[in-house]
């Protein structure tokens, strides 16, 4: 930045090399001259500078995919230098919509992963036609542009939790309270509001949480639905590379710490309630928690037979547990799912009676999750009446398992799929009986080499 405004920036990390293109040919003239005599030295390391043979450099759309973050810290270098920018780039807030949203993300995920890339100064939460959003006030148009350029296009998770940002035409939040709806990180000393205000009307109605200040409109109250249909543009379909799991965040490549969100530093075990002691196994708990992740342990308490701690193979696993289960009702009674204390599920020590209450299914053939990307990710639902079968072998019929089906519930329709018959929709006459015939039904046999595969479905038959 020192010797010139640049135009262009390629980053080859295979080959340790990088690309810089100058504006101006004295500016990149300076640079090398500068260091022939002074070697440069990025993070402790000495590197050379020098002519490329390329008099100008051009990247394809592939490359500056591969190179969203050096795109992003050319365009916030662009913006300190006071170079030209688009209208769009002098905005501070920014818009993002959650594809694909099989684990729960909060303001706290956001804040973590926006955080990256400057200072976050506010931040309001809605949902809105079903597809959760977000509008995300930065510090400054440098930080929401590395934002936006970096993240449009990542998952959170591995396979779903989809990134999509725009700019907001939002110029500033006015943000009321601080709770899980809304955030002002810049005054921590805001009320929380009522609670059964905030879930009666998250945004707006009658005693507005949140205030809007649009360019030539001045102040106006802002509804969950209004922030929405004020927003402009459309989102972005850029193609980036998958992140791995976990990675080490660096100036302009935060993006690597979003699978580090706030749920994986939590616990993976969970407490699960007011159970049926007559019902409970610690394979039916496996069963029906195995739906929302990969369970690893469970354990019925001994002098309490009607609690269970469960333990998930991942800290979001069980938070999605939480989210879909707490106080479904489980054989006729309302379960409570809550974050357990213990952070793991002990195993009975050798000769320790036992009676069958606790369980290792670490090893299990059965976990629905075990592969990285597994479609099973993307078709993770809660409860519902409508269950959805597959691997159903070309011999079975719709009688069959309609009368298996029925020893655990009222069937009130079946249909096979018209292109794959191996697989199949059910609907139980209501969310109770489908949770019940998901517990009995899963793995069912239904010839030597086919077992039963139940899931909940959001179709409807």
């Amino acid at each position: 930045m020192p010797y010139g405004k640049m135009s262009n920036v390629l980053l080859l990390k295979q080959k340790n090399q990088a690309f810089l293109e100058f504006i101006d040919e004295q500016a990149a003239v300076t640079m090398v001259s500068f260091h022939q005599q002074n070697p440069a030295q990025i993070r402790m390391k000495p590197v050379y500078v020098q002519f490329s043979n390329h008099k100008e450099l051009k990247t394809d759309q592939a490359h500056s995919f591969q190179n969203a973050t050096a795109q992003a810290a050319l365009q916030a270098a662009s913006a300190v230098m006071g170079g030209p920018a688009e209208e769009g780039q002098k905005r501070t807030t920014l818009r993002i919509i959650v594809e694909h949203l099989v684990y729960p993300v909060g303001i706290e995920v956001l804040y973590q992963i926006f955080s990256k890339f400057g200072k976050v100064l506010k931040m309001i939460i809605f949902t809105k036609n079903n597809s959760f959003q977000a509008l995300i006030q930065m510090s400054d148009p440098v930080a929401a542009n590395a934002a936006k350029l970096s993240l449009d296009g990542q998952n959170i998770y591995n396979g779903c939790c989809t990134l999509r940002i725009d700019y907001s035409k939002l110029n500033n939040l006015n943000v009321k309270y601080n709770n899980d709806k809304s955030r002002d990180f810049t005054n921590p000393n805001l009320p929380s509001g009522d609670p059964g205000l905030d879930q009666a009307m998250p945004f707006g109605g009658s005693g507005s949480l949140v205030t809007s200040v649009v360019p030539g409109m001045g102040a106006a109250p802002l509804t969950a639905y209004g922030a929405a249909n004020m927003v402009g543009g459309t989102p972005v379909y850029a193609q980036v590379p998958q992140m791995s799991n976990y990675g080490v965040p660096s100036a302009m490549g935060a993006a690597r710490l979003m699978t580090l969100n706030a749920a994986a530093a939590g616990n993976a075990v969970l407490l699960v309630s007011n159970l049926d002691e007559q019902k409970v196994t610690p394979d039916a708990l496996f069963t029906l928690f195995g739906v929302y992740g990969d369970v690893h342990r469970v354990k019925i308490l001994f002098n309490k037979k009607d609690n269970a701690l469960v333990q998930m193979a991942e800290p979001h696993q069980a938070q999605l547990a939480i989210a879909h289960l707490d106080k479904v009702k489980v054989w006729g009674k309302s379960i409570r799912v809550t974050q357990s204390k213990h952070t793991l599920v002990q195993m009975p020590k050798e000769g320790q009676p036992d009676a069958g209450l606790t369980k290792d299914f670490t090893n299990s053939p059965l976990h629905r999750f075990k592969r990285p990307g597994s479609k099973n990710c993307q078709n993770i639902f809660p409860p519902s009446a409508v269950l959805h079968l597959s691997n159903i072998p070309p011999n079975i019929e719709e009688d069959f398992i309609t009368d298996a089906f029925s020893q655990h519930g009222q069937v009130k329709a079946f249909k096979f799929f018209p292109k794959d018959r191996k697989m199949a929709l059910i609907q139980m006459a209501s969310v109770d009986e489908a949770i019940t015939a998901l517990i009995a039904m899963h793995n069912y046999p239904l010839s030597d080499t086919n077992h039963l595969r139940v899931s909940f479905s959001k179709s409807t038959i």
